[in-house]
């Protein structure tokens, strides 16, 4: 094939992916973007590089896939358009470059196998979801190292060799289960050469040590995220056995017949002392010994390569160790993205051999293609949200604890918490044991105030696993809503120790220390929170009014200005923003914030109070006036608000927005209101009757506001009242003298 065609191949390879996997740039994030994407703390943390690349603290280590992630962050946020274009881009890529190395192998049929590859609907889960970027970008480099180490082997260039090393340390670097390269390779030299030499062992020596660490570490993460959870997988050598058999065959069934396939399959229940749960692995190896006494054969030696190379790249998932997901399925697709090729080319490679007519072999090719990419078309609409994916999920595995119990959280984010108990009760039915469905059970239970019952799921949890810092901070919030701030503060302070990144335990012990008016305890939990998290608008917006309190207007500002930076259209940030600015007499930037304010959130009768008030600061009475009447037609009841328009009626300079009468009546109904105790309303009307020509009622009210103010010892109010009093006794109305 010329180099032209081999282009116009690769051309095809990408279109066609591209054309496949359209619907999912329509499609959102989904379980687990929060954790490596959405909300992991390192993508906007000002040290995040350094998190990403030397702490366990920060999702998994895949330190160069969260890389990838960190940069995109900074080019898009989180539009999740440009992320699902990546993946796609990327999985267009290595279909191109396992063409180029089937071609490089010899394998027959190339072209076919690279696109059923491309399309097949196993691959939706890795292409489709954008925490799967581990999976396309480790599958870029694990291709590019294989290729480059054949190059190696052909040319014997020390380049090649290095290439092909940091290749796979890239590989790495995304995704630990690559660690199954070193023996891929001395598969693929077998398959060249039909045999090993001392040099190839010694030669692929390096990638086994890269392979050894890698795998160290990954033995390391995975032991501490399983110990956050109960024991729920301690299987014998015998189940271990067995689960890899059936393991092995399911997978290879869902590459032959790809039918309902879901996020999350049955978690298979096993009888270690039945033989029929040993009957696949014996099968599997069986089959396996037959073909090596038949590897003189060119059939058995690609049967031979094609499992042998299918089987090791599973090895990382065939239940020999324990992984985290195992908690809720022993399989998933996304976990056969690098070996599928194995079954894929063998199977093609079969066909082609059958099938001896050319026409024939195009026409079943093409049937194969657009069949597997009509379902992975339409599979990949399953993950469009997380709603859709989880319904989808129950549909085919209505036993899915674990779609249940994610629907459940969901509806409490939206405030839904009766659906929500329905969803994580039937959860806790499938799988009583299910510690997080009892812990957003409690949370559902709080919100809905039944708070011993939220107490008691909540129990429940901590009873599985004490250390868990979900649980420990629901009960935060189930005492402080519930008045135990004792019991509340100490929760929270065992969920920061069992889970020191947990930004949401720190804003909320800060709240708790603030109502307690323990400032400095409370901003330094706020300022914690924003470590962690630089964009959390509340944590900035509450510090800064601590800030406030303390005197600190210039160090306020800036924590403003960063909430607004992160969260321009949040009401109370500008309001809260607003009220600074005034304070420090930028009435203009004040007024400014406050309109934005009443523009996100109309129905917020005291962003008009503060509008007026700031307007009036400037002397624009006419503007005051207008802002008030429509604060009240918000809330007609709102005594400061009309009180404040009364007195603007009577005292204004302007005679344009003077209005007697209407004062009169705003005040007198006030002070019935108030059964003629508040000094404030009492003030205001004998300036309204003083407006309107009537002294002898203005001065009798006068002395009414000042004997309570005396009463109280306001010495302010005496003051201002016995001055605005003897303008009446002569005869005069009170006016205001400017801003």
């Amino acid at each position: 094939m010329s180099r032209s065609k081999v282009a116009l191949a690769i051309a095809a390879l990408v279109a066609l992916t591209a054309l496949t996997y359209l619907p999912a740039l329509r499609n959102g994030f989904i379980w687990d973007d929060d954790d490596h994407l959405t909300a992991n703390p390192a993508m906007t943390a000002p040290d995040g590089m350094r998190k990403i690349w030397s702490s366990l603290a920060v999702s998994r280590y895949y330190p160069l896939t969260l890389t990838n992630f960190w940069v995109q962050h900074r080019l898009w946020g989180l539009n999740p358009l440009p992320y699902h274009a990546v993946n796609i881009a990327l999985h267009g890529l290595n279909a191109a470059l396992l063409f180029v190395l089937l071609r490089r192998l010899n394998v027959r049929g190339a072209w076919v196998a690279a696109a059923l590859w491309t399309v097949h609907p196993v691959n939706v889960e890795s292409v489709a979801w954008i925490t799967e970027l581990k999976n396309t970008q480790s599958g870029l480099f694990f291709f590019l190292s294989l290729l480059c180490f054949l190059n190696f082997e052909e040319k014997t260039s020390r380049g090649w060799y290095a290439a092909a090393a940091l290749c796979f340390a890239a590989a790495l670097l995304s995704k630990p289960s690559t660690v199954v390269l070193p023996p891929v390779l001395l598969l693929i030299v077998w398959w060249e050469r039909r045999r090993w030499q001392r040099a190839d062992f010694i030669r692929v020596l390096p990638f086994f040590a890269l392979a050894l660490a890698m795998s160290l570490l990954t033995v390391v993460e995975q032991s501490r995220t399983i110990a956050r959870a109960p024991k729920e997988w301690a299987l014998s050598l015998t189940e271990r056995l067995a689960l890899a058999g059936k393991t092995l065959w399911f997978y290879a069934g869902k590459l032959l017949w790809p039918a309902k396939l879901t996020f999350v399959y049955p978690r298979w229940e096993l009888n270690a002392d039945s033989f029929a749960t040993l009957l696949p692995v014996l099968v599997a190896f069986a089959l396996g010994l037959v073909l090596w006494q038949l590897r003189q054969h060119k059939w058995a030696r690609a049967c031979l390569f094609g499992f042998g190379y299918f089987f090791v790249a599973l090895l990382p998932v065939l239940d020999f160790f324990d992984i985290y997901y195992f908690r809720y399925s022993f399989v998933a697709d996304h976990f056969q993205y690098l070996a599928a090729p194995g079954v894929i080319a063998l199977v093609t490679a079969g066909a082609a051999w059958l099938l001896q007519q050319r026409l024939l072999q195009t026409l079943v090719a093409a049937l194969a293609i657009a069949a597997a990419g009509m379902f992975a078309w339409q599979h990949t609409h399953a993950f469009h949200d997380d709603e859709t994916l989880w319904h989808d999920t129950l549909a085919k595995n209505p036993g899915a604890f674990l779609a249940y119990n994610n629907l459940g959280a969901m509806l409490n984010i939206r405030h839904q918490y009766v659906e929500s108990e329905r969803m994580l009760r039937e959860a806790l039915r499938l799988k009583p044991n299910f510690l997080e469905a009892h812990s957003n059970l409690g949370f559902a239970l709080t919100e809905l105030g039944r708070y011993p019952e939220a107490e008691q799921e909540l129990f429940a949890a901590l009873r599985m696993q004490g250390s868990w810092s979900k649980a420990h901070y629901c009960l935060g919030r189930l005492y402080y809503l519930w008045k135990r701030p004792t019991e509340s503060e100490k929760a929270f302070r065992l969920a920061i120790l069992a889970e020191p990144t947990m930004v949401e335990a720190y804003y909320d012990l800060g709240a708790l220390l603030q109502e307690q008016g323990r400032r400095d305890e409370a901003a330094d939990n706020y300022r914690k929170a924003i470590a962690l998290r630089p964009d959390y608008v509340m944590a900035h917006s509450n510090l800064a009014k601590l800030l406030v309190e303390q005197g600190k207007i210039d160090e306020a500002t800036q924590h403003f200005e960063a909430a607004l930076r992160a969260a321009p259209d949040v009401p109370e940030v500008r309001y809260n923003f607003a009220l600074i600015l005034r304070g420090g007499h930028h009435l203009d930037e004040a007024v400014a914030q406050f309109r934005k304010a009443i523009e996100l959130k109309p129905a917020t009768a005291d962003a008009y109070l503060e509008l007026g008030r700031t307007l009036a600061a400037q002397g624009k009475y006419a503007e005051v006036i207008q802002t008030f009447r429509h604060g009240l037609e918000v809330e007609p009841r709102h005594m400061v608000m009309g009180d404040e328009m009364a007195w603007i009626m009577a005292t204004a300079p302007d005679p344009a927005v003077r209005n007697a009468p209407q004062a009169i009546q705003i005040g007198e109904r006030l002070v019935e209101l108030t059964h003629r105790k508040e000094l404030k309303p009492l003030d205001t009307l004998a300036a309204a009757y003083a407006e309107a020509g009537r002294f002898d009622d203005a001065a009798r009210t006068a002395r009414e506001a000042l004997a309570l103010a005396q009463v109280r010892t306001d010495t302010n109010s005496v003051v201002a009242i016995e001055g605005r009093l003897r303008f009446y006794e002569q005869r005069q109305p009170y006016r205001l003298t400017g801003p």
